[in-house]
């Protein structure tokens, strides 16, 4: 009589058999522990981050963080709101709105990525040109730069809706890469369910 050893591998890893899964599934048999690989992953994390200012010095801590968050596997939206808006409209986009009030508000503060100011120390212009050369002098992206980062690493970035209309934005005023617009309802719903959200 042959005695015939199992393998280590036979042992550790038995052959599955297709049809027996099938029929034991039919039969409410017990299920067998699931392999390593059938195990339910891990929940991404999520960052949500409230954009409300259109300042140089606001805007670019908001794309540095939201496009390093997509770059560490982390799910980041953005709900971007009020002054916060108007850096997300078309730069070739000089004067927006409907009536003189909303251009108005547009021609004291142009819209553009390219096109921001400093809260402090803007001197006419002369801080954010001070700020872009330094960013250059320390290999720093500017805030077109990571704009772009952020949308191709799939950062969610959300207008307000009443914010465009009290502004006299459309959608067509906007940038390409920003998603639907939506209320303050879903932004606080946003909030709450990530595990962490900034107010920038």
């Amino acid at each position: 009589m042959t005695v015939t050893t199992p393998t280590l591998e036979q042992a550790v890893f038995p052959a599955v058999d297709p049809l027996a899964t099938a029929i034991a599934d039919a039969e409410g048999w017990p299920e067998t522990s699931p392999a390593p690989d059938d195990l339910v992953p891990t929940k991404t994390k999520e960052l949500v981050i409230v954009n409300w200012s259109g300042d140089l010095d606001k805007v670019w801590p908001v794309l540095i963080l939201s496009s390093t968050a997509a770059a560490s596997g982390v799910r980041c939206r953005v709900f971007v709101t009020f002054w916060g808006l108007l850096p997300f409209v078309k730069d070739e986009k000089r004067i927006v709105g409907e009536n003189w009030m909303q251009k108005m508000l547009t021609l004291m503060q142009r819209p553009g990525i390219d096109h921001l100011k400093l809260s402090k120390m803007n001197f006419m212009g002369m801080g954010p040109w001070m700020m872009g050369t330094l960013r250059k002098q320390y290999n720093v992206a500017s805030p077109r730069e990571l704009l772009e980062a952020a949308t191709a690493m799939g950062v969610e970035f959300i207008p307000c809706q009443m914010t465009m209309d009290m502004f006299g934005l459309k959608r067509e005023d906007l940038i390409d890469e920003m998603g639907e617009p939506a209320g303050a309802a879903t932004a606080i719903e946003i909030m709450t369910e990530a595990d962490a959200s900034l107010f920038i």
